[in-house]
């Protein structure tokens, strides 16, 4: 996320000093002027401090009086995607976000992110790898370098992208060498937490220990995928179709090299000539309602696949998005070689 701090200064300030930070955001150049106790009290720009001026104010007039005191923002846990799409729509690109007092707790530019989704996210990092040895035998297989940086920064960093600040890492095998790459998350401007499994929980076992603060959607990612994804597209899904959990599936194409009969008995019915048909597997990328993980039993072997049988079984929604840009499992030695020169091709 942004460094929102750069874009904060104290009502009381000179418009002196806010020309000065306004000069340092050069194209982001938009601050919000808050008081004493940090509320949101107005936003600056480079045109009002102008405006100001052509009306008399001086250099050393307090910033209060050159302020637009109606800024838009975000209202953390209370915002909407049809809010997010409305303001990217209309170029309001720098939007602070306010917690329940007014008080700016980050800002989202729509120059850097695609989007700000109400998503806290969950990276299952614990496995050992197994298929790729000896590669992981001293280094855990999201920390893998693909291209410049490792698998599991690709996934991060496309989290952030999409304005998702809140990231836990579940670490098992080897992971102090994860806690020690992302550490508190603050050098990429989020919050990273981290659950330690003591023993394999499965591939959702884990999310069990994790306390969910905030927000009412929870996303779910395997740490060793290369993709491309569109986590808007993704959500937007999710919510249109009121689901209790999304699975992003991915195609998977069984081409038949002979005439397939449909038979009843000894009758044929119909043939086709060498048909396509199209499967979909899953991506190891999911998006749920907070509410589910209370389905996810503490301290017990449970995979992703049994909350989903487990959500069916209690009649929840649970549907399938199935993903149309890049996507690769780095499973095996092949797929690590393919990531390497995917990469090099892939927009990201």
């Amino acid at each position: 996320m942004t460094d929102y701090k750069k874009h904060i200064i104290d009502q009381k300030a000179n418009v002196l000093e806010a020309l000065a930070k306004l000069d340092v955001l050069a194209s982001d150049a938009i601050i919000f002027a808050v008081d004493n106790e940090g509320k949101l009290v107005g936003s600056l720009t480079d045109g009002d401090v102008r405006r100001g001026l052509l009306k008399g104010l001086g250099l050393d007039s307090n910033v209060s009086q050159f302020i637009q005191d109606c800024p838009r923002f975000f209202r953390d846990n209370e915002y909407t995607m049809q809010q997010v799409i409305e303001y990217r729509s209309k170029g309001f690109r720098v939007v602070p976000i306010l917690d329940k007092d007014d008080c700016i707790l980050n800002v989202i530019n729509f120059r850097f992110h695609k989007s700000y989704l109400p998503v806290e996210a969950i990276i299952m990092a614990g496995g050992r790898g197994e298929r790729l040895r000896p590669l992981t035998d001293n280094t855990p297989k999201p920390m893998l370098k693909i291209g410049d940086k490792p698998i599991i920064e690709h996934t991060v960093d496309r989290l952030i992208s999409f304005g998702i600040d809140d990231i836990c890492i579940s670490v098992r095998y080897l992971g102090e060498q994860i806690v020690d790459h992302f550490k508190d998350g603050s050098a990429k401007g989020i919050k990273v937490r981290y659950i330690k499994e003591s023993t394999p929980l499965g591939t959702i076992g884990a999310v069990a220990n994790i306390e969910v603060n905030r927000d009412a959607y929870v996303l779910i990612s395997n740490s060793d995928i290369l993709t491309n994804i569109d986590y808007e597209e993704f959500f937007l899904d999710f919510i249109e179709k009121d689901a209790a959990l999304s699975v992003v599936s991915i195609p998977y194409n069984v081409d038949i090299p002979y005439a397939v009969l449909e038979t009843t008995k000894e009758n044929i019915l119909s043939f086709k000539e060498k048909p396509t048909y199209t499967y979909y597997s899953n991506g190891g990328i999911y998006l749920l309602k907070k509410e589910c993980l209370i389905h996810i039993p503490k301290d017990c072997f449970f995979n992703a696949t049994d909350l989903i049988e487990l959500l069916i079984a209690r009649g929840e929604r649970v549907i399938s998005y199935p993903l149309r840009g890049y996507w690769l499992d780095i499973g095996r030695h092949e797929d690590f070689k393919k990531a390497q020169e995917d990469i090099k091709h892939i927009k990201f």
